[in-house]
């Protein structure tokens, strides 16, 4: 009787490809150049352990420890066709993930990792960096918050005030919102104080000056604008009310709104082409001025003397919703005028002219609309003798007749409209490099450091929520996923740019399901990587011979690997011994 063949099954998927990008980028190596492992460390070093669990974690968007297991056990074939050795049994454990993650903690290891992997990718695709963003976010999860501990109560910015956090810390990389540098901290920390240290690890770990840095307005602190102008950097951010109180940037508005002209700003499209009406007329996001101003400040008991540019910015969406607001605050205003003296029960409503004057103040403050609506009251006052009763003499009582009607004042309405919308943005890049509208566009890109901050928190990566307790897992954990961040954004960077490179004609269809004649030529990470779904190795044992059988690349797949500027050999090598017999 003939012995059964044993049939094995693996959903290689994206796996291949995640794999060879993280090689190319030369992962591994870096991690254990970085991280040595114990002299008595046995099976897979820590590099390769990062290797395999990135792929678990941008593969099934699922950082916890006691998945990565299972899941291997599922790909013996396929990770054993990339790992030095053979995967062992161990290697995936909890308790060896933890370490990795305890490894990962170490500060100073971390720094120099981080520039090694950065210059790396620099030489790899090629850049010449010259915009770094950077910005803050938190994390909340179910933790038990100890005084020194990196879980604190602080301003959430997940709208979860009542559970404890961490922050983050991240500085990417124009123009592919490639991390360059994170720092974990606790989480009750203001995030004003936190780019400086954060930007200093930029300059020495890029190992370049003269970068600009874009932030919001907490990193328009006096302090550190003077800090990266002795350094030898640049920045731009708007200016908040702490370094621009209301009273001065009336006065520069005004000073805007009185200038000959202002500077119109037209939204590119992802092409470079201008966005157009519907009769073709290039669409107008915003109008800008600018003005200088001269700043002293002291670094390290060193004064430093710069000349600043402001730009005032009116962009006419936030004008537009501003507008609206106004609109709604005079409307509410009305409404509550006309209901001050109308009687209801359990309403007190003013009784006297005095009364029924500071009620209208009250509301007008309260609707922020003081002389924009023209308020009248009318005071009938009636006079009436009450005899005298029961000992009490007789007195004269006064009683008043009220009504209150408003109108509205549409010169101050439309004066106010005109002053809507209005933002600060500062810089210290000279106008050779950095023309007017440049300064406004560069800033409304800001929403490229929130993407990797949205892919950190989110599908694929899934920081929140973080299911460990511990301060140095949770900091290993985070570094872990900002490699996982690199490598989603080097990878679509390099297909963008190929595509960018391949004549007009060439865009890629068939990436998005339901529409497969829908054509691209910015795709994501996400949706390459979705194209390599349903990819099956299968393994047929028979007594004297071993045979494979993968699943064949479509052309969607053979372009993006070249795109990606892979080989189709990553998949291929696991049935290049298609006959062979059993180990």
């Amino acid at each position: 009787m003939s012995e059964q063949p044993t049939i094995q099954t693996e959903r290689v998927d994206d796996v291949p490809l995640l794999l060879a990008h993280m090689q190319r980028l030369g992962l591994p190596t870096i991690l254990d150049a970085h991280f040595p492992t114990h002299g008595n460390h046995q099976g897979l070093s820590l590099g390769f352990l990062c290797l395999v669990w990135l792929a678990h974690i941008l593969s099934r968007a699922d950082h916890r420890l006691n998945r990565v297991r299972p899941w291997a056990e599922q790909l013996q074939v396929t990770l054993n066709a990339v790992l030095p050795n053979p995967l062992r049994p161990t290697d995936l454990t909890d308790d060896r993930l933890a370490d990795v993650l305890q490894t990962l903690s170490d500060d100073a290891a971390w720094a120099a990792c981080e520039g090694a992997l950065n210059q790396r990718i620099l030489r790899v695709y090629d850049l010449a960096p010259t915009t770094v963003r950077v910005d803050g976010t938190t994390a909340s999860g179910y933790w038990e918050v100890t005084a020194d501990g990196l879980f604190q109560f602080g301003h959430s910015k997940d709208h979860r005030p009542d559970q404890p956090q961490l922050k983050v810390m991240l500085a990417t990389l124009d123009p592919l919102g490639l991390p360059v540098a994170v720092d974990v901290l606790p989480g009750q920390r203001s995030d004003d104080r936190l780019y400086l240290p954060i930007i200093v690890r930029v300059r020495t770990s890029l190992a370049r000056s003269g970068l600009l840095y874009v932030g919001d307005s907490k990193l328009g602190a006096l302090g550190t604008r003077a800090h990266l102008q002795q350094a030898g950097d640049q920045y731009l951010c708007p200016l908040g009310r702490v370094q621009l109180d209301a009273e001065q940037l009336a006065g520069l508005v005004e000073a805007a709104l009185a200038a000959p002209a202002l500077a119109l700003i037209h939204r590119p499209t992802a092409e470079g082409t201008l966005l157009v009406d519907d009769d073709g007329t290039p669409v107008v996001t915003a109008e800008a001025w600018e003005t200088s101003a001269e700043l002293t400040a002291e670094v390290e008991g060193v004064p430093v003397t710069w000349s600043e540019r402001r730009v005032l910015v009116r962009s006419r969406a936030l004008q537009t919703s501003q507008g609206q607001a106004l609109e709604r605050r005079l409307t509410q205003a009305e409404a509550d005028l006309a209901a001050l003296l109308v009687p209801r029960r359990g309403k007190e409503r003013p009784t006297t002219p005095p009364e029924a004057e500071a009620a209208i103040a009250v509301i007008l403050d309260r609707h922020q609309v003081g002389g924009l609506l023209m308020v009248t009251l009318a005071a009938e006052a009636q006079t009436r003798t009450i005899r005298a009763y029961r000992g009490q003499p007789a007195r004269e009582e006064t009683t008043y007749t009220m009504t209150v009607s408003s109108q509205r004042n549409d010169g101050a309405i439309g004066a106010a409209v005109e002053r809507l919308g209005w933002q600060v943005y500062v810089t210290n890049r000279p106008v050779a490099q950095l023309a007017l509208e440049q300064v406004v566009l560069a800033y409304r890109d800001q929403y490229l450091v929130e993407h990797p901050i949205g892919r950190l928190k989110g599908v694929p990566l899934s920081l929140s929520p973080v299911y460990l307790s511990r301060d140095d897992h949770v900091t290993g954990l985070v570094r872990l996923l900002t490699i996982g961040v690199r490598v989603l954004c080097a990878l679509e960077y390099g297909v963008r740019q190929n595509l960018a490179l391949a004549p007009a004609d060439q865009t890629l269809t068939g990436l998005y399901a339901g529409q497969p004649n829908r054509q691209t030529r910015r795709p994501t990470a996400e949706r390459i990587l979705e194209a390599f779904r349903n990819l099956t190795l299968t393994v047929v044992e028979l007594p004297n011979q071993i045979i494979r059988h993968l699943t064949p690349l479509s052309a969607l797949q053979q372009r993006l690997l070249a795109l990606a500027g892979l080989e189709p050999t990553c998949y291929l090598r696991l049935v290049e011994h298609s006959s062979e017999p059993p180990g």
